[in-house]
């Protein structure tokens, strides 16, 4: 009895590991999951709610200059890849559970992301601004449609 007990249990943590492999198998493909790894802007319009911020992207300035990931995540290897895969989780749970806002906005921490990359970016021009009493200047208070051709973030 014990025997077939044991081998039960092996089976069963045999087929429950083998349907969430599956799972995120299917997930991992139908997402197109490892486009995301890229920095071709394309991945950015997997996902039908980001179509009007990529497609204010293509008729706007920084299309020229600047992919999504260039303004969207930071410029060191380890710190772009790590806020890739956040936000990936935290938008892969989102589109799952069908918690996501009908007007797409950018956080508070990506956009703090965002605005480095505007004064990493364009540091010439930025580094000659006065900043009183030493406060942060906001590029996105100003040129928030810059990127997207005005379309909302």
């Amino acid at each position: 009895m014990r025997v077939w007990s044991s081998k039960f249990g092996a089976v069963a943590l045999a087929l429950t590991g083998g349907i969430l492999v599956g799972a995120s198998a299917y997930t991992a493909q139908y997402s197109k999951a490892a486009s995301y790894l890229t920095n071709d802007p394309e991945a950015c319009a997997n996902c039908h709610v980001m179509r009007e911020q990529f497609e204010g992207w293509m008729k706007g300035s920084h299309r020229q200059a600047a992919v999504c990931n260039d303004c969207h995540a930071p410029h060191t290897f380890a710190a772009k890849y790590a806020t890739k895969a956040l936000n990936g989780f935290f938008h892969s749970w989102a589109f799952t559970t069908g918690r996501f806002p009908d007007v797409i906005r950018i956080t508070e921490r990506n956009r703090r992301v965002t605005e480095a990359a505007c004064l990493h970016c364009h540091e010439s021009i930025t580094s000659q601004i006065h900043r009183p009493g030493g406060n942060e200047i906001s590029c996105l208070r100003c040129h928030a449609g810059v990127g997207h051709g005005g379309a909302a973030h």
